[in-house]
């Protein structure tokens, strides 16, 4: 990972810990979230960490076996606050083409 620019080993880092969070317990989740953030969930706007979590735990409470497999875009804008980076936008959007 030395050879990678910074910008990139921070936002590697930062995605594999959000979907370790994300896996393992979805309420952890409000960790990197600040109560300025924001998450736009399929055109839904949902503001602070303690929305972002309560949307995130609902919404996204399957089983995944059960469910055929999506593709889908998701984007974080990080900041370094405190020595620490937190996401400060989360856009998810499933990714869907409907031709018909």
């Amino acid at each position: 990972m030395g050879d990678k620019p910074i910008w990139e080993q921070i936002g590697s880092s930062f995605v594999q810990h959000y979907y370790q969070l994300f896996d393992a317990d979805r309420t952890q989740l409000g960790a990197i979230y600040i109560d300025a953030s924001c998450l736009t969930w399929e055109g839904q706007q949902f503001q602070g960490k303690a929305a972002i979590v309560e949307k995130l735990s609902l919404c996204l409470d399957y089983k995944a076996d059960e469910d055929p497999i999506m593709g889908f875009h998701q984007i974080f804008l990080l900041k370094n606050i405190n020595d620490a980076w937190v996401c400060t936008n989360d856009m998810f959007r499933l990714a869907l083409h409907n031709f018909g």
